[in-house]
């Protein structure tokens, strides 16, 4: 008898997240004697949650949010060249010797989600906003779509300043602006990913939305609730594409799942395509599969 499958997401809070949904859904279409769970650890209680874990030969593997991710990278005994660039992982999976692997997989969910949102031009103008973790995976992602530099927009320049080493790290650059150019960085934008908290941008959308603005790129907004953000309905008013952050969840848990089962993300799902369409579903948005364009970006322009 095949042994099950246990997996499960962790952070603080988790209470409200996606991701058993999702990868419940995966597991059905897979056929996979599984289960997914939630697991809400603060990071002071980090250490004794995964000294337990490691000790306790149960697991497969973790999708890890926030506050974990540096941790993740921290505490495995692998970790890849991405992860490593960033400086934090999503994902850590346990190999059968009971080593673990760290991987961040939130660049390809970004980029994917990017992608099947709208067309992206091969050298794309592009901005992040915000400074934090998900910043760093949202650089190395537009990286990955062709961006030959990132204009990061923050409120405070210390929030950006790790994002000039994870830039060359992964093999571009970036310009860091003062808030107060978002209005005009969004302008020329081919391409958008807005990292702030629910509701953070609002702001920034009412005084956008007075330009009376005109854009035919993608943006996608990493909050999902309320959806569409006031951001993305004024991007979406303007002419342009937008993708809530639950499609980065969808397509980043696909590359946990190739982790999960096939123990590496270069090994693509059996029906893949099914499995990914049956996540969508899972969570009410619109079948969508990883775009091609991001498959050949995760092996010739993303660290490996």
């Amino acid at each position: 008898m095949t042994a099950t499958l246990h997996a499960a997401v962790l952070g603080h809070p988790v209470d409200h997240s996606l991701s058993p949904a999702l990868h419940s859904a995966a597991f059905e279409v897979l056929g996979l004697d599984a289960d997914y769970v939630r697991h809400d650890v603060p990071e002071q209680q980090w250490d004794e949650f995964w000294a337990g874990a490691r000790a306790s030969g149960h697991w497969r593997g973790f999708s890890v949010t926030m506050p974990l991710k540096p941790f993740a990278a921290r505490d495995a005994d692998r970790v890849t060249p991405l992860a490593r660039a960033l400086g934090v992982a999503n994902t850590l999976t346990f190999a059968r010797d009971g080593s673990v692997d760290a991987d961040n997989t939130d660049v390809m969910g970004i980029m994917a989600a990017l992608g099947a949102a709208g067309e992206i031009p091969r050298s794309p103008r592009a901005v992040v906003l915000g400074g934090g973790a998900t910043a760093s995976a949202a650089v190395a992602a537009l990286h990955g779509l062709g961006a030959d530099s990132v204009d990061v927009v923050v409120r405070t320049a210390q929030r950006a300043e790790s994002l000039t080493a994870v830039a060359e790290a992964v093999g571009t650059s970036v310009r860091v602006l003062p808030w107060e150019q978002a209005g005009a960085a969004l302008h020329g934008a081919d391409v958008v990913v807005a990292t702030l908290p629910p509701r953070g941008a609002d702001e920034l959308a009412r005084g956008w939305r007075e330009e009376h603005p005109r854009v035919s790129g993608v943006l996608l907004d990493v909050a999902y609730d309320p959806w569409p953000s006031a951001l993305a309905a004024a991007w979406q008013d303007a002419g342009g594409a937008i993708a809530p952050g639950v499609d980065m969840l969808i397509f980043q848990a696909v590359d946990q799942l190739r982790w999960f089962t096939q123990g590496d993300s270069s090994r693509a799902l059996p029906r893949e395509n099914e499995v990914t369409a049956a996540m969508c579903r899972a969570v009410e948005r619109p079948e969508r599969v990883v775009p091609a364009r991001v498959r050949q970006a995760q092996t010739t322009r993303l660290p490996r």
